[in-house]
């Protein structure tokens, strides 16, 4: 009987391997997270880095102390147990180090969460709504809006008895119709909600993800330094259709950025501003027009 269950052991655990080491599963396969494409990102990793190193060094002293232990002091050569209960210096040494170095590993990550919730002084806000299976932006005071949803040929592909090999489908499950675009060197704010249930926005390579709820607005900033499209999901276990809700961020240069809000039918603000002037000015009873009458 154990030998049976022994083998049926072996071949699951054959069966896992083989699939990790198959093509589609190693993809996209990497040890550590990506170092993304903004600031915030950057500081992210080097804090999850710092305190990476600081584990490490922990586990060096802490299993270094304890396999020294097991083998100097082994009953074989002869050592005996000492005969405490307890020991106050000791006690006192081992909880103020862990306090220090706790202390030393707030400190800046705090300052990390405070400069990821600061969205003073952004350039533009989008609203970003999470539906059953999509997303819908909208582009505040640009007057652009439009749903994000799978793209066809990822869509046609995840069908049972499509006939399509998945792996013969670029950005397969994480490509979209519609991907949401921003300029290059403009803080973005973004206003997260839902419309059914709770989504959540995530785009690695951005430095940060958010939880989009019904009847609740969550908010969250990036500011892309170089152009590129970057790839993310809902990481917010949605309904059936949760693994076909992909993400897709794409960075322009401002004029590009300009010609494709143009495109879109909508705006920048300063347009808006500079139209709103100058319709306020024509308007009789303006002090524009006044002057100008009296001319």
């Amino acid at each position: 009987m154990c030998i049976r269950k022994l083998k049926g052991a072996v071949l699951g655990m054959t069966g896992l391997a083989l699939s990790l080491v198959s093509g589609t599963a190693l993809a996209d396969w990497a040890l550590n997270m990506p170092k993304g494409a903004t600031a915030i990102s950057h500081e992210v990793y080097d804090l999850h880095m710092t305190i990476f190193y600081v584990c490490v060094a922990i586990a060096v002293v802490v299993f270094g102390a304890m396999i020294v232990s097991i083998i100097l002091h082994r009953k074989s050569r002869g050592a005996e147990p000492a005969k405490f209960h307890h020991n106050t210096v000791v006690e006192i040494v081992w909880t103020i180090i862990p306090f220090f170095i706790l202390v030393a590993m707030a400190v800046p990550a705090a300052g990390v969460l405070l400069k990821m919730d600061d969205f003073r002084n952004s350039d533009m806000t989008i609203k970003v709504t999470g539906y059953q299976w999509k997303w819908h932006y909208d582009y505040l005071n640009q007057d652009v809006s439009f749903f994000s949803t799978l793209d066809d040929k990822s869509n046609a592909a995840r069908m049972l008895h499509s006939g399509i090999d998945p792996s013969s489908v670029k950005d397969y499950l994480l490509n979209v119709d519609h991907p949401l675009v921003v300029p290059v060197g403009e803080k973005v704010h973004l206003l997260l909600t839902s419309g059914d249930v709770i989504h959540s926005w995530w785009v690695p390579a951005l430095g940060g993800k958010k939880d989009a709820i019904p009847g609740y607005i969550n908010e969250w900033w990036f500011k892309v330094e170089k152009p590129g499209t970057f790839r993310g999901q809902c990481a917010e276990l949605c309904g059936r259709g949760h693994a076909f809700m992909p993400i897709v961020v794409k960075a322009l240069s401002k004029d590009d950025y300009a010609a494709w809000l143009k495109k879109q039918g909508g705006h920048l603000p300063s347009d808006a501003t500079a139209d709103d002037s100058a319709q306020a000015s024509a308007r009789p009873g303006s002090q524009s027009a006044d002057l100008k009458a009296a001319r």
